[in-house]
């Protein structure tokens, strides 16, 4: 298994989704990004950071606020945002970095 590194350092974009199970706002994110895997598919990787589970890593990335999106691309930051975003803005963004 691939390290948290490991992964944002990928050449395609990398949406790193940081939410917890509490978070309303989160569960709608779940839809957002179902949505956007199935139109990029393998063009780009998502994953998901439960702040609860994974404190180090959120305090690291100076998570305040959830959701918090990031996209990456081999390592660097190239996008944040906090809060809901619809499917449609998202993928426009992640089509900006590929």
């Amino acid at each position: 298994m691939e390290t948290f590194d490991e992964l944002i350092y990928s050449p395609e974009p990398v949406l790193v989704d940081f939410h917890a199970e509490w978070c309303a706002p989160c569960q709608t994110m779940v839809k957002v990004l179902k949505k956007i895997k199935d139109l990029q598919g393998e063009a780009m990787h998502v994953i998901k950071v439960d702040i609860d589970k994974n404190p180090s890593v959120a305090s690291h990335f100076f998570i305040q606020t959830i959701p918090t999106l990031i996209l990456f691309k081999n390592g660097k930051q190239v996008w944040r945002q906090s809060g809901v975003i619809d499917p449609v803005n998202l993928n426009k963004i992640i089509n900006m970095f590929k």
